[in-house]
């Protein structure tokens, strides 16, 4: 899927389990917590693509969360990349294609999801809240690339960092310190499965099972077929796929925080009213 619809999933997948969180088992959050753990979870959803890099000297090319802090974020992309392939390079089994480049390859797997969830968390927990706001600043900037892309390519790589900036700032002013927020390990990584959730139900797929060998392969796409993928960048992401996380963020953000409104759509309130009514 594109940077947009990522951002977007994320922010969706954390918004909904945040309000699960607080309906089933009692576990609510201030609003600036839920906002913090949100921005954290739809940067996260880009991270994957870090293996798709551009052109460093040119400020060109590269997949929406390369271009978000300019020429820095494109260098650590490349770096990336390179990496993902030496790791491809490694472990790949005869079967396994020769490869010049990293895209879809390690960053796009269970462990890469799960080492940056727990880095995050062993950071928060570490140092609190500088770490919270130095890992919200980066997350910020990666969520304000994917959910306004095309704000984001007109204003460019400056006014997205500063833009990140103020709202590392606001964070460092409004949240407490007296915690580790362990939970918010937890959203990065959360966001990175659903990146590779996404990738899934496109063409190509992902290696989601690796480190496991499949027929002789080690790293196997995963994906739905070929006739059930949505196309990228086609009506079934852009309009339906979005539409769908808008709708799941618009009403989550709503039970926890209006639940009020939720009672204009409660069955049994109706068909208590027409009872009374009749």
């Amino acid at each position: 899927m594109m940077g947009p619809s990522h951002a977007l999933s994320g922010a969706a997948a954390w918004l909904a389990g945040c309000w699960a969180l607080d309906h089933l088992a009692g576990y609510g959050q201030s609003p600036l917590a839920v906002a913090v753990g949100t921005t954290m979870c739809a940067g996260g959803a880009l991270l994957p693509d870090l293996d798709l890099s551009g052109r460093v000297t040119r400020n060109q090319g590269g997949a929406t969360v390369a271009r978000t802090f300019g020429v820095f974020s494109l260098f650590v992309a490349e770096v990336v990349e390179k990496v993902s392939l030496g790791v491809y390079t490694a472990t790949r089994l005869r079967r396994d294609p020769r490869r010049d480049n990293g895209h879809r390859t390690f960053t796009h797997t269970l462990p890469f999801a799960a080492l940056v969830g727990w880095g995050t968390t062993e950071l928060c927990v570490r140092f609190g809240k500088w770490a919270v706001v130095a890992i919200v600043f980066f997350t910020a900037g990666l969520a304000l690339r994917g959910l306004f892309d095309e704000w984001a390519e007109r204003a460019g790589w400056l006014i997205v960092t500063a833009a990140a900036g103020v709202m590392a700032w606001f964070t460092w002013l409004h949240l407490p310190g007296d915690r580790g927020y362990p939970l918010l390990g937890v959203a990065v990584g959360v966001g990175c499965v659903v990146h590779l959730l996404g990738d899934m139900i496109t063409k190509n797929g992902v290696p989601i099972l690796w480190p496991i060998p499949l027929g002789r392969r080690m790293w196997r796409m995963i994906g739905v077929p070929n006739a059930m993928a949505v196309k990228v960048g086609g009506p079934g992401e852009v309009i339906v796929l979005r539409t769908l996380f808008t709708l799941v963020s618009v009403l989550a953000v709503a039970g926890m925080f209006a639940p009020h409104l939720w009672h204009r759509f409660d069955l049994d309130t109706w068909a208590d009213n027409a009872h009374w009514e009749r």
